[in-house]
């Protein structure tokens, strides 16, 4: 396979963290696409047949509709992961709903090829197990932190992982977007921003927050931030760039977990 081919995944974290012969597996399968801001990549009682990763700066979260109307928040993923079958062997309903929340590049893949290549490479199936367990752990501690923290440090924890993913402080998100992330009514979270505004820990623009002091956001944040990160290091050899931004995973296993190659360091990691 040529290198062209190949590149037809670059821009995904967990894809680009493959070898060429496991890319290789997964690259005559990928279609890439453009996704637009709001756009649904599958409802709760969709049949999902492909397995959808976002590209650099495209930004999908998994979201719980309620009855009355509401929706929460519960993963935000971006280039460093995978939504829809990413561990099942196949199609499967969603329980959840997919929505874009931020514009950009995704890469498909058929369910039923992902599941050929787990089965044909180790090291695929231990990179999406690993995946899926971070995965798990940052739907699990959201659970925890919309459960026991106040409306602040959950705001913050939210625009932070938005920001490990961006890698950058201007963050687009309206006062509706992040209300509906939330769980809570536009007019309160509105109360809530102008305080966090007024304390110095997020500048609000046009139709974006701005984190001014990273620093100071992650310590005014609750630890779930943290304590997703440090999941995400420690079992999938997450990379994090000085601005906190997600630049490279590791496909080797968790006991053989390595440094990032140079190419990474010299690409991504400068502040």
């Amino acid at each position: 396979m040529n290198a062209s081919s190949l590149r037809s995944i670059d821009g995904n974290l967990l894809l680009e963290a493959l070898d060429g012969a496991d890319r290789a597996l997964l690259a005559p399968h990928a279609e890439r696409r453009e996704v637009g801001r709001g756009d649904v990549l599958f409802r709760a009682g969709d049949d999902v047949s492909h397995v959808t990763f976002p590209a650099q700066g495209c930004v999908v979260t998994l979201v719980v509709p309620l009855r009355d109307g509401k929706s929460v928040e519960t993963a935000t993923v971006g280039r460093e992961g995978a939504i829809g079958g990413v561990v099942s062997q196949g199609y499967l309903p969603a329980f959840g709903q997919a929505v874009v929340q931020v514009a950009g590049p995704i890469i498909r893949i058929d369910a039923d090829r992902l599941a050929e290549a787990k089965h044909a490479s180790k090291t695929v199936r231990d990179l999406f197990v690993r995946y899926a367990d971070c995965l798990l752990a940052q739907v699990l501690q959201s659970v925890a932190c919309n459960a026991s923290h106040t409306i602040e440090r959950r705001c913050l924890r939210w625009l932070l992982t938005l920001q490990d993913r961006l890698g950058t402080p201007d963050l687009p998100v309206t006062h509706e977007l992040l209300a509906d992330m939330l769980g809570v009514r536009r007019a309160y979270l509105t109360e809530v921003l102008g305080r966090m505004q007024r304390d110095g820990l997020i500048e609000i623009g046009h139709r974006r927050l701005t984190l001014p002091d990273r620093r100071r956001a992650e310590a005014a944040s609750c630890e779930c931030h943290a304590a997703v990160r440090r999941h995400f290091a420690e079992v999938l050899g997450a990379v994090y760039a000085p601005g906190g931004r997600m630049v490279a995973v590791d496909a080797a296993e968790p006991d053989q977990l390595k440094a990032p190659s140079a190419a990474v360091a010299l690409r991504d990691l400068a502040p």
